[in-house]
């Protein structure tokens, strides 16, 4: 059965934001859940994960959630409070709605819940990762290992749950992709590092496509990678932006060292990555609409007719 009512948790961000409008264009009910009220046509409830609690009545007539809750990783420094933060804004909201679930009289038969490709860690080298790769062993791994562990017992309350490990997100509105091509505009873009790091991205509508694709088909559960079919280098795709912005590339990669001293251990998030495949979700029927780098680029950064 395709759910009708769905609650958005963390839909305020970039990937919600999307999410919301594609799932109302498909005709769902869609309610929010955050820490404030918003105003909207969207219904809105509250909780509060600091203290444990959360609007009850968030979940009246709701079929399936999509859990997106989390704070962002690369918003500020990673100050041992803030890695913290990190940590359970993740874990302690997924406990929060397994309480909750557990408790109530609900109608919840699937959720769906984002995780992250920092599960394999940042040394993956040549390895190509799979679902059932093992998890890494620096924070971010951690992190996503303790996050996953959470939303596993979903599964304990006979809900549906699958998780989509989400890649590097591309969007004109936010994110990765904004933050390397707004240099490129300037004149000032280069590839970091040594260029030779590997991106896993997504182009976001097809990642919203996924979370969808999750809730709808009853067959999908377990962890998917949210990345697409093609990795590329962190040089590659810097190219890729300044031919699609019609820019000169011209200035000498920034070294790691720079990065390291301006971002310290959160430099890692630019300077290391990873092969991941997006091979499950398409053997599981998933079909993308921006496979290639150029075409997504494309779609996202050409300018309004």
């Amino acid at each position: 059965m395709i759910p009708k009512r769905v609650l958005i948790t963390g839909a305020s961000g970039l990937i919600g934001t999307k999410l919301t409008e594609m799932l109302i264009a498909e005709g769902f009910q869609v309610v929010h859940l955050g820490r404030s009220k918003k105003q909207g046509v969207v219904p809105s409830f509250t909780w509060d994960v600091n203290r444990g609690v959360m609007d009850a009545e968030a979940l009246t007539g709701v079929d399936a959630i999509i859990h997106l809750a989390g704070a962002g990783i690369a918003d500020k420094p990673w100050t041992e409070n803030r890695k913290q933060e990190i940590r359970d804004s993740r874990t302690r909201s997924t406990r929060l709605l397994f309480d909750l679930l557990k408790k109530s009289n609900h109608t919840v038969k699937t959720f769906v819940s984002a995780s992250a490709i920092g599960y394999y860690g940042f040394e993956g080298g040549e390895t190509v990762f799979a679902e059932d790769s093992k998890p890494g062993s620096d924070f971010l791994a951690s992190v996503v290992n303790d996050w996953e562990t959470e939303i596993n017992h979903i599964q304990e309350l006979n809900i549906r749950t699958a998780k989509i490990r989400i890649g590097i997100v591309l969007s004109e509105k936010g994110g990765a992709l904004k933050e390397m091509a707004n240099p490129v505009r300037w004149g000032v873009g280069a590839p970091l590092g040594s260029g030779q790091q590997y991106m896993s991205w997504i182009h976001i509508d097809d990642l919203c496509r996924m979370f969808v694709y999750a809730m709808k088909k009853e067959h999908l559960q377990g962890a998917y990678n949210g990345v697409g079919p093609l990795w590329v280098s962190n040089k590659e795709l810097t190219k890729a932006i300044a031919k699609a912005l019609k820019k000169p590339l011209w200035l000498p990669p920034v070294p790691g060292f720079v990065l390291k001293l301006m971002l310290g251990e959160m430099a890692d998030l630019v300077l290391k990555g990873s092969k991941v495949s997006g091979e499950k979700i398409a053997q599981a029927g998933f079909t993308y609409h921006y496979p290639d780098l150029d075409g997504a680029l494309t779609n996202l950064l050409s300018e309004p007719k």
